[in-house]
């Protein structure tokens, strides 16, 4: 019962998301490696055996395998290798990856991560468009001892609907409204349990702040949101649409910030999380909610997309970096540098691996719950 439990609240939302981000990585491969003329042979959710798939109009087998833990492309002639055991018909060539521009090889395997970062500002767009932006309501979580609001009187749970006769929704019209009022006696409407009831309080004037120059002299009333009490507010296409962009870049922005502190030695690096951890956090997120689901599947798509920019061997980046050598020596790096590159790249991956799947075991509690 409990392994049930176990597969129907982690494992399945995992698996979910998972296939997603996999599907928009593989899928932004396909889409301009077909645009640029390269015969498409396979594209696998999953790998190892084939439980089911069709080949379409074009020749490629579209197929979920076994193991659903991540997915590939694969596109005629990609390795060079195979070219010397079998040469290449005129033919053929046309619609092979690698007698592809190193322009066009690059652009098809950058687009796997730029499908990621689109999947990602599309999933934000539309939670901020069609759910809304959650903002705190205007609701007393605590009260600051000794401050303007507990000589009034506020008590924890009161929501306050009206501030100097103007209506008060969210949390921070409050403060907009208490900010212009220093040293003013204001009167406040707020509703505590069933009652409406009617105060007054007098905000105090902020002392000065070395963190902001401007603070001082502003109202300050001394309530503390209640975190537990907001809402959502929509935003119209253009705004969801900037916002969602101005996030991806934010997570992008944070994420290189902490491996950068990891990479210099002035953070730890058990806070990197593998598939035990993403799988947690994919059972606590279906428990709250599609709007948190699909928080979790943005943010995990600018992850996977930036992770494989990371100029590693093995990786999209990795192969990034072939081409930009390609490109500036006007032929490609030596078949013996390309491999010795991987086998680092591959080295590297499992290591990571390692380090990941360790932090699992370390800090979630997964193999006790079970």
């Amino acid at each position: 019962m409990i392994i049930i439990d176990f597969l129907m609240d982690w494992i399945l939302p995992f698996l979910f998301i998972l296939t997603v981000l996999v599907f928009a990585h593989e899928l932004g491969h396909y889409w301009v490696a077909r645009r640029c003329g390269v015969r498409v042979e396979v594209f696998s959710i999953g790998f190892g055996p084939e439980l089911f798939g069709w080949t379409d109009r074009h020749g490629t087998r579209w197929k979920f395998s076994a193991l659903p833990l991540g997915g590939y492309v694969k596109m005629f002639g990609e390795h060079a290798e195979s070219e010397e055991e079998r040469p290449l018909s005129p033919e053929d060539r046309k619609v092979a990856f690698t007698h592809k521009s190193v322009g066009r090889r690059a652009a098809i395997v950058a687009a796997g991560p730029i499908a990621n970062y689109v999947l990602a500002i599309v999933l934000f767009a539309g939670m901020f468009a069609f759910i809304g932006n959650p903002k705190l309501l205007a609701v007393v979580g605590s009260v600051v001892e000794d401050s303007a609001a507990e000589e009034a009187g506020f008590q924890p749970g009161d929501r306050i609907v009206q501030v100097a006769g103007q209506p008060i929704e969210w949390f921070d019209d409050l403060r907009r409204v208490v900010a212009a009022n220093p040293g003013v006696a204001v009167d406040v409407r707020l509703v505590r349990g069933d009652a409406e009831l009617m105060l007054t309080a007098t905000p105090r004037s902020a002392p000065p702040d070395e963190g902001d120059a401007t603070a001082a002299g502003r109202g300050q009333l001394g309530v503390i949101a209640d975190s537990t009490e907001f809402g959502y507010v929509r935003d119209d296409p253009l705004t969801a649409s900037w916002r969602a962009v101005h996030m991806s870049y934010d997570l992008t922005v944070r994420i290189l910030a902490y491996v950068g502190e990891v990479v210099v030695g002035r953070r730890s690096a058990e806070d990197i999380g593998g598939p035990i951890r993403i799988a947690h956090m994919a059972g606590e997120m279906a428990e709250r909610g599609f709007r948190e689901v699909i928080y979790l599947m943005a943010v995990l798509s600018v992850n996977l997309g930036l992770i494989n920019l990371f100029p590693i061997p093995m990786l999209d980046g990795g192969h990034l970096v072939f081409y930009a050598a390609e490109a500036i020596r006007g032929r490609p790096l030596t078949a013996r540098i390309q491999e010795y590159g991987l086998r680092f790249g591959l080295l590297l991956v499992f290591l990571i691996m390692i380090l990941v799947i360790w932090n699992d075991v370390v800090n979630l509690p997964v193999f006790e719950n079970i």
